[in-house]
């Protein structure tokens, strides 16, 4: 399976499984990834084929202050716990990613302890500068390593081949663009080597993506220009400026294929982003619709709500613990779930979407057409976004249907062949 097929279903395990906040050193080693193994059944039934995975590895609180990249964090088990859900994902066809947190490490990463105590080879991984060792975006707890030094590159190189070794399908790679494209090009080119068909996805905020993939040498990016067009463009009934971005996506699948989504571990989410509840449909569409390799975080299918906030404990909210099974999942969410479902099996009816070309039809303020057609034109659907208030004029052409949604007011519809 290439990932240019692949959807992914995105879990933050430590939030997910209801891990301790803290992680002290010697901690008993708590078995709870095998709790993600139970909802493997609920990915495939979402239609999803690929599980993004949080931090896995052992760090001092939240995953991304690591202590050590070759061990798996004990509050979520242990190596045999980690190849078990691999093992139990590959047999239903579904590929596995983790995340690397290679931009900076916690306070009790071995090196930096050694570092701190004086030993000039180990304070040669990290960042100084006048007033100390450099950190990450002002977080004293998490210590920038120098991606200048060899001895780094290697470290990260080494970390992500055992993994591969060990049966995982690609990386997320944290922060990435904090790191110099030059340091992750000579690591895309030695994991390619050993690993060609390892999936390398950089997280990247903002930039030029497009030039960020060809500096880089990774395989994708996170796509927060279109993320932030949807829900942005959708509450302001300003779908000039979704339509802006979509344009731009076009022009960067012509190079890579992005990664989209409507929310993560990092951001409020979708339903709780948006204003009005009946446009949750319209974001959904648009990212099933769309050209790039769809990310779902986990709650989103079920119309889960949570607010990020700017404050220690910020996150909560959008990193709840999951029930032990998904039966246990309020009712409440089967719409949402259905409706991904549905465009989700429309996407496996119509794998060209992946690389889709986008043509825009129609834009006014509030409403969006446009048409999706297969790079070799033998098929295509129109995608109709209406978040106002009277119904849209706009009628299937010959053969076709609407194969999901409705063109009333505040509806969104995909139009087609079966």
């Amino acid at each position: 399976m290439r990932f240019e097929d692949v959807i992914l279903w995105h879990v933050y395990p430590l939030g997910f499984t209801g891990a301790e906040r803290e992680n002290p050193p010697g901690a008993p080693v708590r078995h709870r990834l095998p709790r993600i193994e139970g909802w493997l059944d609920h990915l495939v039934g979402l239609g999803a084929n690929g599980l993004q995975l949080g931090p896995v590895f052992d760090s001092e609180t939240h995953g991304y202050d690591t202590r050590d990249h070759f061990r798996v964090d004990p509050r979520l088990g242990d190596e045999d716990d980690l190849r078990h859900l691999i093992a139990a994902a590959h047999d239903r066809g579904v590929k596995v990613v983790l995340d690397g947190v290679f931009n900076h490490v916690g306070r009790s990463f071995e090196r930096f302890v050694r570092a701190e105590e004086g030993d000039p080879g180990a304070a040669a991984w990290f960042h100084r500068t006048a007033d100390g060792w450099a950190d990450f975006e002002g977080h004293s707890a998490l210590v920038a390593l120098d991606h200048g030094n060899p001895a780094v590159r290697d470290h990260v190189i080494a970390v992500m081949r055992h993994w591969l070794d060990l049966g995982v399908d690609g990386w997320r790679l944290d922060a990435a663009y904090a790191v110099p494209t030059a340091f992750w090009h000579e690591v895309a080119d030695a994991v390619h080597a050993s690993h060609p068909h390892a999936w390398l996805l950089g997280e990247v905020i903002h930039g030029d993506y497009a030039r960020f993939v060809a500096e880089s040498g990774l395989d994708s990016v996170t796509q927060y220009e279109l993320w932030k067009a949807i829900w942005s463009g959708l509450n302001e009934r300003n779908l000039w400026e979704l339509a802006w971005s979509l344009g731009r996506h076009r022009d960067m699948v012509e190079s890579f294929l992005p990664a989209v989504f409507l929310g993560n571990h990092d951001t409020t989410r979708i339903a709780s982003r948006l204003v009005d509840e009946r446009h949750l449909a319209h974001a959904v569409v648009v990212l099933l619709t769309i050209a790039g390799t769809p990310v779902v975080y986990s709650g989103d299918e079920e119309g889960f709500r949570g607010v990020k906030e700017d404050r220690a404990g910020g996150d909560d909210a959008v990193r709840p613990a999951f029930p032990d099974s998904p039966d246990e999942l309020s009712p409440l969410g089967e719409p949402v779930l259905r409706l991904h479902q549905r465009l989700i099996a429309l996407r496996r009816r119509k794998p060209w979407l992946a690389h889709g070309r986008y043509e825009q039809v129609r834009v006014e303020n509030d409403v969006l057409v446009y048409r999706m057609t297969a790079p070799d034109g033998a098929d295509a659907i129109t995608v109709a976004l209406n978040v106002g208030d009277a119904p849209l004029d706009l009628a299937p052409g010959a053969g076709e249907r609407v194969l999901e949604g409705g063109l009333g007011p505040h509806e969104a519809a995909v139009i087609g062949r079966d």
